[in-house]
């Protein structure tokens, strides 16, 4: 199973890479990842693509605080529809466990827990990446945000007892005393936030028992069955894989934590096919690629999944009844005329 991440997962990485002074539309390329894409916060990608991501960007930035710079960036809303159950809730012990509880709505790769002993509680956290390769920034991006979130509630001038890595620590550490707090161990034997179990106690200030019912209704609504949303999901796949060239219904059914045959079933009770549906976000997404002129047919032709860009101009032919380049004249002839 390859897991995914929501959009929100990058925000703010286009201007931190730009102010570390390297190149974010490079760096996602390589991963198959689209900048453009960034602007739908709420759109499901590639949880592998975006944690080599961080670390191509921490590497070329020469920057091993990368991840945590980019949590400094984080914001409550960056969570999508839970943040809104989020803030009516009574206290933070009731928050923390709302948002562990439910962290695969924003994030598959995500596994946290917590836990209490001894007047201390402590968030765990972990990622599951479903195949093994370096993950520090994305690990610290997490634990970074999970800081974030306690501020938010406990204040911004809050510090945890003690934060952990399993990892090693970095040759200068500067902004992770600055953000996690004085107390930063490496090399440990769990990743995680160590707070004074008390402190889970302290009311929200941001609540609104009126609002509370409201607000659980809202998510709940969002979180019903997956029958519901299941087909936009399976979309949502095959976009995000036809640039990887790996767009296949075996790796959606991975992802969707099913077999083939069960996504095979579910396509044909709505009346579709995952070839079909295949060929209809590769047309949909055709018409926009094509009438870009900044972008090659090459170009093109790989992120829409083709082997070769003589496959694409064969299929485009079949689709559209004209080659690509034809249709690309014409549309932009049509267009500029309207932009007088």
């Amino acid at each position: 199973m390859k897991p995914l991440v929501r959009n929100a997962a990058l925000s703010s990485y286009v201007e931190l890479s730009q102010s570390v002074g390297i190149d974010p539309r490079a760096l996602m390329k390589r991963v198959g990842l689209d900048p453009v894409g960034l602007t739908a916060q709420d759109r499901w990608v590639s949880g592998d693509a975006v944690t080599r991501l961080l670390e191509l960007s921490a590497a070329a930035a020469r920057r091993e605080d990368f991840g945590l710079l980019l949590a400094e960036r984080r914001r409550f809303a960056n969570l999508g529809p839970i943040s809104l159950v989020l803030r009516e809730e009574p206290d933070v012990r009731s928050a923390l466990a709302l948002l562990v509880r439910h962290e695969r709505v924003y994030n598959e790769m995500l596994r946290s827990r917590l836990t209490e002993t001894n007047g201390l509680a402590t968030v765990r956290v972990g990622l599951e990446l479903g195949e093994f390769h370096e993950s520090r920034q994305a690990v610290e991006l997490a634990v970074g945000t999970f800081i974030g979130f306690l501020r938010e509630f406990l204040g911004p001038r809050w510090q945890p007892v003690s934060v952990c890595f399993t990892h090693a620590a970095p040759r200068d550490l500067t902004t992770h005393r600055r953000l996690l707090g004085p107390v930063v161990e490496f090399d440990r034997e769990f990743t995680g936030v160590v707070l004074y179990a008390a402190e889970l106690d302290t009311p929200n200030k941001l609540s609104d028992p009126l609002l509370r019912d409201y607000a659980r209704q809202y998510f709940e609504s969002l979180a019903v069955t997956t029958d519901t949303t299941e087909l936009d999901r399976v979309r949502e796949l095959i976009e995000v894989l036809l640039p990887t060239g790996r767009c296949s219904v075996e790796q959606v059914a991975g992802s969707l934590g099913v077999d083939r045959r069960t996504v095979h079933r579910h396509l044909a009770t709505t009346g579709e096919t995952f070839s079909g549906l295949v060929n209809a976000t590769r047309t949909q997404l055709a018409e926009q690629l094509v009438a870009n002129p900044r972008r090659s047919l090459t170009e093109i032709s790989g992120l829409l999944g083709f082997s070769a860009p003589s496959a694409f101009s064969r299929w485009f032919r079949e689709q559209f009844g004209t080659s690509a380049r034809d249709w690309r004249t014409r549309h932009t002839a049509g267009a500029a005329p309207a932009a007088d």
